[in-house]
């Protein structure tokens, strides 16, 4: 049995050498520790294996020698946040009177115009109440745009005994989380630092790239969901509507004759605003067969399988399915430097596996993948006929290609996308997962491979390629 401990440690020399004696005695193995006092000076991150027994008496021998149940935020500290005020006269009154209202000190301002209608007010408060700043920070919400940037973004040195704390509160109330998000979110923060940390990567630049992915996530939700949404005829009787969202993957809903499928979901978090759109192009969308396929397993994909009566999948892509329900790790958590990125996307897009019994495997796939692209079976719909193709796994171990040569359509994931058709929004977007995966593919090499081959098999022709992400890409091949 595993579990994370989010220690509070005393800032003095031997301190950490009690928690080991500690998890020694008791024959507890630590398999992950991060403590770094530039970022947070009394946090102590632990990953411990243990049985149950042993991590319940590690529980309480933490709490004697003050690691567990300490409040570390009746330490007064400074919290610096960042004020997004209009650029006008008087602008920062009502920011320092609700400071004055709720009693802070200012330890640190600073601001200067850049050249918008805004200005980036910087202040640092000294704080000793955690709730205290929760509050406060839900009020000057409703003044202004607010973010807490508690992390040294230049020379100065500011103090960050509570950053996590702090930092994760920010993403909390950004998004709405529960108390139970924000402890899971807290140690993957943590783990996503030190396993880019680690790489030579600037550990404000991942804080920062996760807070922004979040307010991408965050201000794209109700009126601001504004999704591209185009129709394009396939067949006498077929069309695809392509829903292009600003954050996440496509969705793509193809009627023919009569008949309705769905190909990906996107995120869980905008199962509201997708509704909507469901039923303004479907008006009896209550009715219908709700059938989805999944072209692989990532999140951005699978958000609202749950919404579905039937998610179709091949053999690996349900096993995927099934061990997220089953809460062991995915494959990409399998993957070390992609864990982090997932474990928080997850979280904080309310991502919730679909039940098994609801996804049904067409395909068996391959036993053996010798080549990039693998031929793994046929599925037809309406007028449509498909030879399914199941990539060696360069973007992600069950992936899957659809390709209709009679009617020169082809549904490629996120193995080939349109990079040139993506919404500044999207583009915005693709920025993070990069830096925060080092790669958002698997196998980099092995994906180009497998998107050479997604090419090297339209015959000659004029193609459309519809990819998870972006518009549509026309294509031809002369003879």
């Amino acid at each position: 049995m595993k579990k994370t401990y989010i220690t509070s440690m005393p800032d003095h020399i031997g301190a950490f050498l009690k928690a080991s004696e500690c998890f020694s005695s008791l024959g507890i193995n630590i398999t992950r520790v991060n403590y770094n006092k530039a970022i947070d000076s009394h946090i102590l991150f632990i990953d411990a294996e243990g049985t149950e027994e042993q991590l319940k008496k590690a529980d309480m021998e933490l709490k004697k020698i003050g690691y567990l149940g300490n409040d570390t935020d009746d330490k007064t500290s400074v919290v610096l946040l960042e004020f997004c005020l209009k650029d006008v006269p008087g602008s920062v009154t009502d920011i320092l009177r609700l400071i004055s209202e709720f009693s802070f000190n200012i330890s640190y301002i600073s601001s200067q115009e850049n050249g918008t209608d805004h200005q980036y007010f910087k202040m640092g408060l000294y704080v000793d109440d955690s709730d205290k700043i929760s509050r406060f920070l839900s009020r000057a919400e409703s003044l202004c745009k607010v973010r807490v940037i508690d992390y040294n973004r230049s020379k100065n040195v500011y103090d960050n005994s509570i950053f996590y704390n702090t930092y994760v509160l920010g993403l909390s109330q950004m998004m709405g989380l529960s108390a139970d998000a924000k402890q899971e979110l807290l140690i993957n923060v943590n783990l996503a630092m030190q396993t880019l940390d680690e790489k030579g990567l600037s550990p404000y630049r991942t804080f920062d790239s996760i807070s922004k992915f979040a307010e991408l996530l965050s201000v794209s939700k109700g009126k601001n969901f504004v999704p591209r949404i185009s129709t394009h005829q396939i067949a006498q009787n077929t069309e695809i509507t392509l829903i292009e969202p600003p954050c996440g993957s496509n969705t793509m809903i193809i009627k023919s004759n009569g008949e309705y499928l769905f190909i990906d979901s996107g995120y869980a978090c905008y199962q509201k605003e997708m509704l909507e759109i469901f039923n303004k192009l479907i008006p009896e969308y209550d009715t219908v067969k709700k059938r989805v396929l999944i072209t692989h397993a990532d999140v951005d994909h699978c958000g609202l399988l749950p919404l579905f009566d039937e998610v179709l999948a091949n053999k690996r892509t349900a096993e995927c399915l099934e061990r997220e329900y089953r809460g062991l790790d995915g494959y990409r958590e399998e993957n070390p430097l992609h864990k982090p990125y997932i474990n928080i996307c997850k979280i904080i897009t309310e991502y919730k596996p679909v039940d098994p019994q609801k996804v049904v495997k067409l395909w068996e796939g391959a036993d053996r993948y010798d080549s990039p692209l693998t031929q793994i079976g046929f599925y037809s719909f309406g007028e449509l006929n498909f030879e399914v193709y199941e990539g060696k796994g360069g973007h992600l171990p069950g992936e899957i290609v659809l390709i209709d040569y009679a009617n020169h359509i082809a549904i490629t994931g996120d193995i080939y996308i349109n990079m040139h058709g993506l919404t500044s929004e999207q583009e915005k977007y693709n920025r993070y997962a990069p830096i925060l995966m080092t790669s958002v593919d698997t196998d980099p090499k092995l994906c180009l491979e497998e998107r050479n081959a997604i090419l090297q098999r339209l015959g000659v022709g004029k193609w459309q390629i519809f990819g998870a992400h972006g518009f549509k890409k026309d294509y031809s091949v002369n003879s």
